[in-house]
């Protein structure tokens, strides 16, 4: 086990300035792919001093103008009994008071981005504030002490505690041991305590200085962000293809792996890019395709709406009746293993709905869903998987990290609008012709110019001609047919 893991590399693409890329490849898979470009540098973990906006009574929540294009939203259950102006009574069985009776419009506010805004809806904010080092999640407002889930040694679960047990906090901050931690001794432990203490202490600062809406603190940029978040004891090999991202890296490594010297990698081929070098630049090219291949041969088919992604599987193909039960069986489970590989690569968040090959033995069912809640396990991302229904499908939600690498890349079709559909030509003939059919009928004009681009043209030249020589025979006109071009400026 422990020789697979030392197969895990990552690797740190640059564009100074501009963008950065971060690959973790196993084996030479792209198990994550992360892409951060510099004028769309995301907002989630930042965080500002606002002021509510206003207050909508019917959805609980407020709009905080914290300095982005659009308001934040943020709940009456992400809000901070501190931040309540009154101690008002509750109503019998409700959790928390009504918003307008503790909060007013122009009450500043410190809060913290949770998710990025998407269309034209605002960031989701919180006013429970965290701060990600490099082995704990410091947390001010929710003061428990606790150990991240995904440490499952008992022993090393216990010997965390008492570590954290031993830290002299203050009210109200509190602690969460990250993967990170295991195996890290009580004094390297207790230095990072000490620099989240120290950076919180200079962004309360901050925050007393400044006037809302203002940033009071910046999350790190993805490169430094990945080490800090994703080096742990499987990587063997780091490559970066940028100096003094490489120097800024190996600074940093050197403080978490004293004793890895060797781990960061710089490269310097002119002649292939880094992703190019380890034959990882077809994977990362295939995240942005509508379909996603399978070993086997079969596909999965990704398509997302404003509501929820649907995953379709197609089998390729199953031959005979008495087989296809068996190889249904062995397709989904391929397909169970792909999806959640592919979740974590487009970083799709919210609902899924994932229509799995029919399978009328329950047991089979119940295989696909324990490997796909099995491959979800190592998802930095928290999921819900639901039971296989009697239609064949799976219902998943899947916490959104941050804006994918799809949706910061991609922009909506200008000929489709987005649909993934347009008009076909003989649609779009029949239009124009209605267009010249009126145009020839206008008095005082000799001579009927009509522009259109060259496909459509070249359409109505060769399947309408007759229609079109009829009408310049019965207006007595000449009609034109004309190609647009576009020229670059």
């Amino acid at each position: 086990m422990d020789d697979k893991k030392k197969r895990q590399k990552m690797f740190i693409s640059v564009l100074p300035g501009e963008q950065v890329e971060v690959v973790i490849a196993e084996e030479g898979k792209v198990n994550e792919y992360y892409v951060e470009m510099m004028h769309q540098a995301k907002t989630r973990g930042n965080i500002y001093k606002g002021y509510i906006h206003n207050i909508d009574n019917g959805l609980q929540a407020a709009f905080i103008n914290y300095g982005a294009e659009r308001n934040g939203f943020l709940q009456i259950d992400e809000v901070h009994p501190e931040y309540y102006l009154d101690d008002k009574p509750m109503k019998k069985g409700a959790r928390y008071p009504l918003m307008q009776k503790v909060l007013k419009s122009g009450q500043e506010v410190l809060v913290q981005v949770v998710k990025e805004p998407t269309g034209k809806k605002g960031a989701f904010l919180t006013s429970y504030l965290s701060l990600p080092g490099r082995s704990f999640v410091y947390t001010v407002g929710r003061g428990q002490m606790g150990v991240s889930r995904k440490i499952e040694n008992e022993k090393e679960r216990v010997r965390l505690k008492k570590v954290l047990e031993s830290f002299e906090t203050t009210a109200g901050v509190g602690l969460i041991a990250r993967t990170a931690a295991v195996g890290q001794s009580k004094a390297a432990l207790e230095r990072d305590y000490k620099y989240l203490n120290r950076l919180w202490t200079d962004i309360r600062s901050n925050a007393m200085k400044e006037k809302a809406p203002a940033i009071v603190y910046t999350e790190l940029g993805l490169a430094a962000r990945a080490v800090r978040d994703y080096l742990t004891s499987d990587i063997s090999e780091i490559w970066v293809d940028d100096k003094a991202t490489f120097e800024q890296i190996r600074r940093f490594v050197k403080l978490a792996f004293p004793r890895k010297n060797n781990l960061v990698k710089l490269h310097e081929d002119t002649d292939l890019s880094l992703l190019e070098r380890f034959n990882v630049i077809r994977q990362v090219e295939e995240i942005y395709s509508r379909e996603a291949s399978m070993p086997s041969g079969g596909r999965l088919v990704f398509d997302a709406t404003e509501a929820l992604t649907a995953v379709d599987i197609n089998s390729g193909k199953i031959g005979g009746e008495r087989n296809f039960q068996k190889m249904a069986l062995k397709t989904n489970v391929e397909a169970a293993r792909e999806i959640a590989r592919q979740l974590r690569l487009r970083d799709i968040g919210g609902q899924v709905v994932i229509d799995f090959i029919e399978m009328k033995n329950p047991k089979d069912c119940r295989e696909v869903e324990k490997v796909m809640r099995g491959e979800l396990k190592s998802d930095r991302a928290r999921t819900d998987v639901s039971r296989i229904s009697p239609f064949g499908l799976m219902e998943l939600v899947r916490q959104r990290l941050g804006s994918s690498a799809i949706a910061i890349s991609t922009e909506s079709c200008p000929c489709c609008k987005g649909t993934g559909i347009r008009r076909n030509m003989e649609w779009q003939a029949l239009q124009t012709l209605k267009d010249i059919h009126r145009e020839v009928r206008k008095p005082g004009t000799e001579t009927v110019e009509h522009n259109c681009e060259e496909e459509l043209a070249i359409y109505l030249l060769n399947n309408k001609r007759g229609i079109l020589a009829d009408l310049e025979k019965r207006y007595g006109k000449t009609i034109n047919i004309d190609i647009e071009f576009e020229y670059d400026d």
